[in-house]
């Protein structure tokens, strides 16, 4: 390991738990695992359910660790709620899960692939108010779109 390199710490709480994993060389999300050995399985309905992974991480200060849906789960409407794991967060990563769509149930057993870890840099800027904001072609419209 290279001295005063950033690196992202992850600790098993359970015997079961896999730690995070990067399929692809390019792949910037790491796949988080399911850690449910006690229950077997958990059964996903339309109300949100926290899956555990059974892994704590510690993020390097400056960066941050976003819980985010995995493409190939939530094609078949098992959807992940986004989430923020900051630098001083030291407990266990929980998956928030929930069915959409027509799907009416879904299985997570233990050790399946429930969505991706991705690292991020953030700025600490300040918060300032202003009067007004700088004009743009595209301004305040488009909401939810880049308008085209």
């Amino acid at each position: 390991m290279v001295e005063g390199a950033s690196i992202l710490k992850v600790r098993r709480l359970r015997p079961g738990a896999r730690l995070p994993q990067r399929v692809t060389p390019g792949s910037t999300g790491l796949d988080l695992f399911a850690c449910i050995e006690e229950a077997n399985a958990i059964e996903l309905g339309r109300d949100p359910v926290l899956v555990p992974t059974g892994i704590a991480i510690e993020v390097p200060p400056g960066y941050d660790a976003q819980v985010r849906p995995r493409s190939g789960l939530s094609a078949k409407g098992v959807g992940v709620a986004f989430g923020t794991i900051d630098s001083d967060y030291r407990g266990e990563v929980l998956v928030t899960m929930y069915l959409f769509g027509a799907l009416d149930s879904y299985t997570i057993r233990h050790g399946d692939r429930i969505a991706q870890l991705v690292i991020g840099r953030w700025a600490d800027l300040p918060v300032v108010e202003v009067d007004a904001l700088s004009e743009t072609e595209r301004g305040p419209t488009g909401h939810g779109s880049t308008g085209v």
